[in-house]
């Protein structure tokens, strides 16, 4: 178990690097994002750690409402200090290289995560911001998460900054309910009913209150990440977010920094990601890196 900044157990495994001591693999970890109502145990997540593992040390975990970490999910907000925890832990495991790889909402999570690095570690816990904090605004700032701004850019991340990301299958923006499954998705989070369908059903624990106020949206953080390198990945056959999230990502990151890789036939997140895919990411990992 792995606690956050703001004081949530996040549940955690690490699988140690077969080709120990070997570059480019020897000293390098994968930290997994899954996607919404995923969990460290299910069988999608496993199945990809499974493809890393061939080459490299991975850690997987379970964002807060999910799984057996604790908390409620916030759907991609305080997600990103989920997140700092476990590349933290991969830094004290002695991982000198670190590669964030997302899925779905978990994309959308490890490239805010990659802009806020040294910010995301000094926000305070929720129940220490006074209410009338929680809903301001304030010129330069770069993000809120529920309602507290971060620090500014370019300040130390205390081992939380990763040295590469990858976010696959990720929304560009928010509230986006132009496709069927999205606006399923976007029924489960707002209505009491289907956070009870999350809950009892999908297994995923949902926080009823929502965002005070929106944070950073993935296109607007994606510039942020430069010079670390990002890869965005996205199939044109996903049937939750179309062509337009991937490609309004790639024109808002630094172009000198950044790929992004349309699939053929590919559809949606871990769920769909094939061997061959997960191994073409490793490989772009430890060349990034």
């Amino acid at each position: 178990m792995l606690l956050t900044d703001d004081g949530v157990s996040i549940e955690a495994r690490y699988e140690p690097s077969p080709a120990s001591g070997t570059e480019p693999w020897g000293r390098l970890a994968l930290v997994v994002g899954h996607g919404f109502t995923g969990a460290l145990e299910r069988p999608a997540l496993r199945r990809v750690a499974s493809a890393f593992h061939q080459h490299t040390a991975v850690i997987t975990f379970s964002f807060r409402g999910h799984g057996r970490s604790g908390g409620r999910s916030t759907v991609g907000d305080r997600e990103v200090l989920d997140l700092a925890a476990a590349v933290r832990w991969a830094r004290r495991l002695g991982h000198r290289r670190v590669v964030t790889v997302g899925f779905s909402m978990g994309g959308s999570v490890v490239i805010r995560q990659a802009a806020l690095s040294g910010k995301t570690d000094r926000i305070r816990p929720m129940q220490d911001i006074p209410h009338g904090e929680r809903t301001g605004s304030s010129p330069g700032r770069t993000d809120r998460v529920n309602g507290e701004p971060t620090t500014a850019p370019g300040e130390a991340a205390d081992g939380a900054a990763p040295d590469a990301v990858v976010s696959v299958s990720a929304p560009a923006r928010w509230y986006y309910r132009g496709t069927a499954p999205m606006r399923r998705v976007h029924w489960a989070v707002t209505r009491p009913a289907g956070r009870l369908v999350s809950r009892y059903g999908l297994g995923t624990r949902i926080d009823p209150r929502g965002w005070d106020v929106d944070p950073l949206p993935p296109v607007a953080a994606a510039p942020l990440i430069a010079p670390t390198p990002l890869l965005i990945v996205h199939g044109d056959r996903d049937p939750y977010f179309p062509l337009d999230h991937p490609r309004m990502l790639a024109s808002a990151a630094d172009p000198a920094t950044s790929e992004l890789w349309i699939e053929p036939g590919f559809g949606h997140a871990e769920t769909a990601a094939s061997p061959a895919l997960l191994t073409r990411i490793a490989d772009w990992a430890a060349a990034n890196a």
